[in-house]
Parts: C-alpha cells; structure tokens; sequence
C-alpha cells in the first residue's frame, strides 16, 4: 500500500491550535489552494480551498525544476550520464558554427546549479524561436561568462537537462520518472507539458496533486527511501538538497541561502523546490517534517507563506508526543472540512435580466478571440456562451456558488483541449453582472465585469496573476 499515514498533530509533536492559527493566518496573506503538512511520515493537516479539491492536478510550474533535477539523479546512478559530461557531447548537431570557450566548458553539473554562464535567462529565445528547435536556440545564446562562476535562475538550463536525460534513456521524463519511482512512491496521472521536439519543458510543464507533491517532499526527506528500499542513493539527495552555489543577490530572505541541484537552500536548514505563484514543497530535515502548498499569489508574496512555517509551525515542533487536545482537534478539523474561496457577492437577479437574457452580442475583436457572447439567465444560474474562431462552449455559473464546466477559452495550459473551470456570478450593481471563471487546476482566475445599457454591454476581464500582464482586456458587445 503507498497510502500516506494520517496522525493527529498531538501524536506527532505539534498541537492542532498551532495548525489552527496557521492556517487562519495563511489565508489572510494569500490566495491558496491546498496545503499539507506532514511530521514523522504522516500527513498531520490537510486541505483544498473549495472549488479545489484533492481529486485535481495542479500546475507547479518551477517546482518542476526539482523533479527534472531527480531524473538526472537516476540517470547518474544507473551511469547513462555524468556531471562532468559537456552538454555539447549530447548534441554536437546543434551546436552554432562557432563554439566559444565557455560554451564548450559547460557541463551538466553547471545546468544544474544554474552556473551554465549566461548572462540572461534563454528562455525566451527558446519559445520564441520560429524552427521549434529550443536545443538549438539554447545553444546559440551567447555563454558570457566561464561556467560555475556566476549564477542565474535559468529556466532553459533545466530544459536542456531533460533533453539530456530524454536522449540518455531513450524515454521522456515523466515516462522515465514512472519507471525510477513515481510508481513506487504511488505518483500517478502526472502530466508535462513539451517542447515542439517531443521533449518535456524541464523547468516548468508539470501537473501534479497536492499529495503527490507531498510523496516528493517525504521521499527526499527520507533521503530517497521508500517503504525500506533505497531507490536513490543518499549521497544524490545530500548533494541535491545543499548549497552548491551562491544566489546571495536576491531580495527576499529564503531566496538567498544558496541552490543546491535545483532546490533552494532555505533559513533553519531547510530546503525546498517552488514555483511562481505559490507552489511549495518545503522540506524540513530538522524537524522530520514537509510543507506543501499550492496557490495563486502574487509573485512578490511567495516570501510570506514561508515567514508563516519559520514563525508559527516551526517552534511549536515538539521532539515528543503531546497530550489529547479533543477540543482543539475537533476546532481544526472542522476549519479544514470548511475551506473555501467566496463565489461572487450580489444579486441573483436584476431588473435589466428580461432585456439581456438570451441575446447575442458580437463583441470587438480581443486577445482571447471572442467573436460573440450569451448571457442565458435561469433562476438557479447563468449560462454565458462563448464563441471564438474555433470553439463555441457554455459554461454555467453558480449563484452564490461554484459551478464546475470546462473551458478552451481560458485555458492556461496547451497539453489539454479544456482545463476544469469553476464559475460563480451575481449582479453586483443593478446593471453589473459580475463573474468569476477559477481554473481549477492552475493558479489563474479571471474576472469577468459586464455591464449592460441599451443593446450594448461593456466588458471587462482581468487574470489575478501573470509573468506577463495583469491589465484588463476590455471590449464592447452590441446585440443587433
């Protein structure tokens, strides 16, 4: 059975008030999605912010980062690789027509503790390159300075690091990582994302469950122990998890401990894999314990859940047993059992509901390719079609609740069709319907705000959060 224990926190050194106020004050800080916190090998608190829920994926993105970092681990210990192999060695067909000398210098250790010598991440250049060959592109950025002497976070360092191991073992990563120990650890359904070669995205692309994070976090934390076997070696996961190279010009205080093989040297003796957005696999040797934590929060927050571990859940880590707490227990299990993020605040209906129900409005030409809206309103929810140039779909949003559909339109991620959506709606002002569509199994959320008047609507839609640009996309729709 690979099924993870489940303690109480008093059975396992920690007292359920301590959970309890962690948690209350986690959700004041930022948008989160699920956590676990895990001591001596049991899960001690679990939970999903409704509309996630255990049963969904979530994207990790640079939390992947470690998981291509273990695959290399594999790789070496079975001597299909080495540290010391230049990366040119695996693709002397796509190296440029002039190499320089750092670029012949670089080997696979430099990709893995982000030393590889350039000067900018090229990532950029990889996904922006017209032929899809982002081995190519990645060699051809120009490698300023000599490797193991600088480093910087780069993201298409770690792509080349699944190429590596993809060409090594004749398998792709995820494929490769089943057979090493997703299976074994129990792992199951995980999905990255690939590059136009058929190669997964390393860096970023991984789709994983709460719990599965937490399998990842405990088999490190075990030193790469899984139910007695030794699957990998010790030595790896020592090396892997401590500081291998400076990053001291960071901001934010866990940002700037050292890297290890593509895990972050945290305060406390901690180490930890994470992705923007608040994806955290935080593993705590001292303490026998892992953090895991999935989320939507501005990138420039990610500091704070951590400064909530270090404050509150750390010093209350016992070494022994604590006495029963039924009450603060039952305190606790009632807050987890009832997580949830507030649908859309309003009105279930309107005034104006008569006029706009059932029309069709063709809508400015928009980034999301939108041609035409319908706001179909019944007495339990509204359902807004959606057609593009390519799709036409309905999805239904809950009053004063999460309904559950599918999107195209809104989807985050190019490995699927459709992402699972949750949408909640109210009028929000006599004229204002408001909607929200969460897309449940990624960090993302939009905000969509349609106000109506004659034959024509205003809207409004807004992301939470983007690597790229949170400004609105706003576009009028006209009923003819």
């Amino acid at each position: 059975m690979n099924d993870l224990q489940r303690s109480s926190p008093e059975q396992q050194g920690i007292s359920s008030s301590t959970i309890l106020r962690f948690v209350e004050a986690l959700e004041q800080i930022s948008e989160v999605h699920s956590f676990m916190l895990l001591r001596h090998g049991s899960v001690v608190a679990e939970g999903w912010w409704s509309p996630y829920s255990k049963e969904n994926p979530h994207m990790v993105f640079s939390l992947s980062k470690s998981f291509t970092s273990t695959a290399a681990g594999f790789a070496v210990n079975e001597n299909l690789l080495s540290l010391d192999d230049t990366v040119l060695s695996f693709f002397p067909e796509e190296a440029p027509a002039q190499v320089s000398e750092h670029l012949e210098k670089m080997q696979v250790r430099h990709l893995l503790i982000m030393s590889s010598g350039h000067a900018v991440d090229t990532w950029s250049d990889m996904v922006e390159r017209s032929d899809g060959n982002w081995i190519k592109a990645f060699l051809a950025v120009p490698v300023q300075h000599t490797p193991d002497t600088h480093f910087l976070y780069n993201t298409g360092a770690t792509y080349m690091l699944s190429a590596i191991v993809q060409k090594c073992t004749g398998m792709k990563l995820v494929d490769y990582l089943n057979q090493q120990f997703f299976e074994t650890i129990g792992i199951e359904d995980a999905t990255w994302e690939e590059s136009p070669q058929g190669i997964a995205a390393g860096g970023i692309g991984l789709n994983l469950k709460t719990e599965d994070i937490a399998r990842f976090g405990q088999f490190y934390l075990q030193k790469g122990v899984w139910q007695g076997e030794q699957l990998l070696p010790e030595a790896w996961i020592n090396d892997a998890t401590s500081f291998q190279i400076s990053n001291s010009d960071g901001v934010q205080a866990d940002w700037t401990q050292g890297y290890g093989y593509q895990f972050w040297c945290c305060r406390h003796n901690a180490y930890r894999g994470d992705g923007v957005f608040g994806q955290f696999c935080v593993v705590m040797p001292e303490q026998d314990a892992v953090f895991v934590m999935t989320g939507g929060m501005d990138v420039f927050d990610m500091q704070e859940p951590l400064n909530l571990v270090w404050d509150i859940l750390l010093p209350a880590m016992s070494s022994a047993s604590l006495p029963d707490d039924t009450i603060s227990h039952n305190n606790l299990v009632n807050k987890l059992d009832s997580l949830n993020i507030v649908p859309v605040e309003g009105e279930t209906s309107s005034p104006v509901v008569s006029q706009v129900s059932g029309k069709i409005y063709g809508v400015d030409e928009n980034e999301l390719s939108i041609q035409s809206m319908i706001f179909n309103f019944t007495e339990s929810a509204c359902e807004i079609t959606l057609k593009s140039d390519e799709v036409q779909e309905t999805i239904l949003c809950g009053y004063g609740e999460w309904q559950h559909s599918q999107t195209t339109i809104f989807n985050e991620s190019p490995l699927f069709d459709k992402t699972p959506v949750a949408s909640s709606g109210a009028w929000t002002n006599e004229d204002t319907f408001t909607v929200v569509f969460r897309l449940i199994e990624t960090p993302f959320y939009y905000t969509m705000t349609c106000t109506f008047a004659d034959d024509e609507v205003l809207i409004e839609i807004q992301v939470n959060v983007s690597l790229e640009s949170t400004e609105a996309i706003v576009m009028m729709g006209t009923y003819s």
